[in-house]
């Protein structure tokens, strides 16, 4: 029964879907000004995410790691959701791809500070984020 209290239900969703639902002891998520951490029973809360990793902690010994988009982040009847531009857990990240990824969106940005491309500045600046929070949650930044 104590181990029952010290748990509660999580949702991490994105557009395509949810990346984890579950029950966790411990929550941490990259908030707009540093991360918040939640456990069971914890007051109301609603906030704004920014791009980083969120950390799962399903039990003692077990932890799943999200690089994670921004979005919005709520606390309510121990249940937290965070909706997030997109979510990839640590292990299913492809460094090199992560990469490319990076320095292609930084080239075509080049290209469009240049004069020489009409691509969404916006649109380069949130790949550029992903493929860096990527690379950070992987620890090669």
């Amino acid at each position: 029964m104590a181990d029952e209290r010290r748990r509660f239900e999580v949702s991490l969703v994105t557009p395509e879907g949810a990346a984890y639902e579950g029950e966790c002891e411990m929550l941490i998520v990259p908030g707009s000004a540093g991360e918040i951490g939640i456990l069971a029973r914890h007051a109301p809360l609603v906030a704004m995410l920014k791009a980083g990793s969120t950390r799962v902690h399903v039990r003692a010994n077990e932890v799943l790691e999200f690089a994670t988009g921004p979005g919005f982040f709520q606390v309510l009847d121990n249940r937290a959701i965070a909706l997030v531009d997109h979510a990839v857990a640590a292990g299913d990240i492809d460094e090199a791809q992560a990469r490319r990824q990076l320095e292609e969106a930084q080239e075509e940005l080049a290209r469009v500070e240049a004069g020489d491309s009409t691509a969404d500045r916006w649109q380069l600046e949130q790949r550029i984020r992903h493929a860096e929070n990527q690379l950070t949650t992987v620890g090669t930044t």
